[in-house]
């Protein structure tokens, strides 16, 4: 008998590609099991789950506007709609489980499984967890947790401590520093610094960047600059005829990115945190504000106690930013120290872990 398991959520690279690792290794360990995504329609999702093999389904849906309230009027009704469609679908595909990673799409999905009895495992990456995932851990069978700490969200006899899933071709990255600059057409006698605001980009961190942006070769430094896509022309722009730096809206090769790079500055998603973990970086966090609850620069707070990144405030971002990463650049001891600590925080195998606990306890 195969199991069928829905795996819902993303909204972004953040969500999307621990998804798809948990359901990479859902599959090695069962190889006829089947998986279904579903997500929002018109987010990242859509796109980048059938690029990885797997099929999915989306939901009309949208999250709460927390800048502009007049925005959340059809909310309701979107809410209603979503759970019409997720009945269709599971009535269609008649699931054993359910895994929400986080995002818009989770909500209607693990609710509706929950009302029929259906089990629902919880992926809670951040270490400050969000309102719909801790209203859903009160039935969920289990919740997979980042960080120690949890419990002041979720009942404790259910949380397993697991890290996030970190995508295999940055787990098992094998590429030399040479050949990774050389792919950005930049030079590998000089350092490299890699500025990633997530997968749709980030203001702050692109706004300091321009303004600063001469300083880079003054240093005699070089810079891949990941922009996002709504600041892409003015990244292109800025950087015209600069032969130290590489920019582009979106880096499809994190592997070579994180090869190439010698320091890094990024926003403290709980994905990017993992990531540079694995990838032994030091790195410069610039927390989202705006995120739910605040849980970036929760994130970004945990690592800088332990010793293990430097933290600077999206306000502070446009004026100290790029010394920040600058000084950086010629502290060889500081960058050591950041090194050491964030790879004793590495965790490789998060998905093998998530996939044997939600397959032991459907048996």
């Amino acid at each position: 008998m195969s199991n069928k398991i829905i795996i819902a959520g993303g909204g972004t690279g953040g969500h999307i590609f621990p998804a798809i690792a948990i359901a990479n290794a859902l599959k090695k360990i069962q190889p006829n099991a089947e998986i279904l995504f579903v997500g929002a329609k018109g987010k990242m999702e859509m796109e980048k789950v059938p690029q990885a093999g797997y099929k999915i389904e989306g939901l009309d849906i949208a999250g709460f506007n927390r800048s502009s309230l007049i925005k959340n009027i059809g909310l309701p009704f979107k809410l209603i709609k979503s759970f019409i469609q997720v009945r269709k679908i599971f009535k269609m595909f008649k699931p054993v489980a359910v895994i929400g990673v986080g995002g818009y799409s989770s909500f209607p999905v693990l609710k509706f499984a929950q009302a029929k009895g259906i089990k629902t495992f919880i992926h809670e990456s951040n270490s400050f967890a969000g309102k719909s995932n801790i209203y859903l851990g009160k039935n969920a069978t289990k919740i997979f947790v980042a960080t120690d700490g949890m419990e002041k969200f979720f009942p404790s006899n259910k949380i397993v401590i697991t890290g996030n899933p970190v995508r295999e071709s940055i787990v098992k990255n094998k590429i030399g520093r040479e050949e990774a600059v050389n792919f950005f057409g930049l030079n590998p006698a000089k350092k490299t610094i890699l500025s990633v605001g997530g997968s749709l980009g980030a203001k702050s961190i692109n706004e300091a960047l321009q303004k600063h942006i001469n300083e880079f070769a003054k240093n005699n430094l070089q810079l891949i600059w990941q922009s996002g896509k709504p600041f892409a022309l003015i990244a292109k722009k800025a950087t015209e005829g600069m032969d130290n730096i590489w920019t582009n809206d979106f880096i499809t090769k994190m592997e070579y990115a994180y090869s190439a790079a010698d320091l890094v500055i990024s926003r403290s998603g709980a994905m990017a945190i993992a990531e540079l973990c694995v990838a032994k970086k030091p790195a410069v966090f610039v927390p989202f504000p705006y995120a739910a609850e605040d849980h970036q620069t929760a994130n970004a707070q945990n690592l800088v106690n332990k010793g293990a990144a430097l933290m600077i405030n999206d306000n502070q971002a446009l004026d100290k930013l790029v010394s920040t990463i600058i000084e950086l650049s010629k502290d060889d001891v500081k960058q050591n120290e950041l090194k050491q600590n964030i790879a004793k925080l590495a965790v490789t195998n998060a998905d093998e872990i998530i996939a044997n606990e939600i397959l032991g306890a459907l048996n």
